[in-house]
């Protein structure tokens, strides 16, 4: 049985196991309420028709599983994740064959029942809690990763169930798309960035392709544009729209509309995710305005764009987007604050999205770059101050020494206290501040790192850790 997903919603196998010394009646309320709370969600299935099986399609023997797996290849175009719920302890010979069959190389969620304490008598027993272990031990043993729950086990009419669906939806999402990841590398990165190498070799060993273009082209192409042109009028509106722009820098908004045209097209035609951005200083010498504008709101329709051509940045971004559905943005860790050590103040020029913001935003020129590249080239920098609320940073690199690429993720809260910079700033609190700056340092990391305004670290350890095989720090 296919039932169709909403837009944008993930589509799941499901396996019902069971297993023939339990009553396989059990397994009955288990499906339908499984498949009710993801159609009222939004979400898609692929499960066995009920004739399918002897146990009313519920999941137990070889035979099973080999049925299972048929129906899932069918339809592994549309299959993002695997979940198997066990009514009872369940036959995990069943469900093995199934997913390992199916060879669909997708995440699997293991979600088990609770006994109610009073029924534990020889028609009402479950022990899911035992068979949860049995499964995840099989799945171990053939080497597929798995994504637990926030119990061991509860019942599948607790709200807990589409947390812990939600999570792992997020889980799917970020790894298919991560795994299939285009990232335009718009222009080379700047001179006296070392810091912004990355291994495009390692990156697309984990399925990441990087796309390059010449500056030059995007400029040109730019340049190319008729005034009078409709996209144009319609993306001159779409920037006045977005910020503040002061009355003395309004005929800049058709030089930096030209650009963010040229840019999108670009990214477009290209099938492109995210992109990284040579955003000085060969944009403001030979074209005449910043970058942080187009990124900004290339970010904010969840197009991640990093600043200064850090690939490895727009990753992270995009990892971090796909997990919150929410714009992200990249800043430097910048500036201690004060005397609080767990404090520091995160900042870039101004490229961050509008609502990461969360905050008024106007538009100016670049602060420090705008001292030696001239006010007058530099203008379309967002200036914005976050206001307070959570955050989840993160931050890969690729480790060309080690041949791996490494990570760190944690969370932390944007306060409001006031600094006075210009850009895009936040002032940010992590706990054991000076434990993770250490690490950054030691281990080589970037002066980069990306946030996105909610708490996703489960669902970005989650993906890292059992799916992508990439080296995570945790930090608490």
């Amino acid at each position: 049985m296919y039932v169709a997903t909403k837009p944008g919603k993930e589509t799941f196998g499901l396996i019902i196991g069971t297993r023939a010394y339990f009553n396989s009646a059990l397994a009955i309320d288990v499906r339908k309420t499984l498949c009710e709370e993801l159609e009222k969600a939004g979400y898609g299935y692929v499960i066995l028709d009920v004739a399918e099986t002897l146990t009313d399609g519920a999941m137990e023997t070889v035979e099973d599983g080999r049925k299972c797996a048929k129906l899932f290849r069918e339809y592994r175009d549309q299959i993002d994740g695997i979940i198997v719920s066990l009514p009872n302890f369940g036959f995990e010979v069943g469900i093995i064959n199934a997913i390992a069959r199916a060879e669909l190389n997708v995440p699997v969620l293991v979600q088990a029942c609770d006994d109610e304490n009073d029924k534990v008598d020889l028609d009402s027993r479950r022990d899911a809690f035992c068979g949860k272990i049995s499964v995840c031990n099989n799945l171990y043993q053939y080497g597929i990763p798995f994504t637990d729950t926030e119990l061991h086990t509860y019942s599948i009419h607790s709200e807990l169930l589409m947390k812990d669906i939600n999570k792992f939806a997020a889980t799917c999402r970020t790894v298919k798309k991560l795994t299939h990841a285009r990232i335009g590398q718009i222009g080379t990165r700047p001179l006296g960035f070392n810091t912004c190498r990355a291994s495009e070799k390692l990156l697309q060993a984990t399925g990441i392709t990087v796309v390059p273009v010449d500056l030059s082209e995007i400029i040109f192409a730019a340049q190319r544009y008729d005034e009078n042109a409709s996209v144009l009028k319609q993306k001159m509106e779409e920037i006045e729209a977005y910020a503040k722009i002061p009355a003395a820098h309004t005929d800049k908004v058709i030089r930096m509309a030209r650009f963010s045209a040229a840019v999108e097209d670009w990214l477009a035609a290209n099938e492109c995710d995210a992109a990284a951005i040579q955003c000085w200083d060969s944009l403001e010498m030979n074209y005449g305005c910043a970058a942080c504008t187009t990124m900004s709101m290339l970010s904010e329709k969840l197009i991640p764009c990093a600043c200064e051509t850090d690939i490895a940045g727009a990753v992270s971004m995009y990892a971090l987007a796909l997990a919150a559905g929410k714009p992200s943005t990249l800043l430097d860790w910048n500036n201690n604050f004060a005397e609080d050590r767990n404090k520091c103040v995160c900042t870039h020029c101004g490229n961050a999205p509008k609502s990461f913001v969360q905050n008024e935003i106007s538009l100016d020129t670049l602060g420090v770059l705008g001292r030696t590249l001239g006010k007058v080239n530099t203008f379309g920098a967002v200036q914005g101050k976050c206001t307070e609320g959570d955050f989840t940073f993160f931050r890969i690199s690729t480790d060309d020494t080690l041949g791996c690429i490494k990570s760190y993720l944690g969370k932390g809260r944007m306060t409001n206290d006031a600094y006075p910079m210009a850009g895009c700033i936040a002032v940010t609190e992590v706990e054991n501040l000076q434990k993770l700056l250490k690490y950054i340092c030691k281990n080589g990391f970037e002066h980069h790192v990306a946030m996105v305004r909610s708490n996703v670290v489960d669902i970005l350890q989650d993906a890292v850790e059992n799916y992508l095989g990439w080296e995570l720090y945790l930090h608490e």
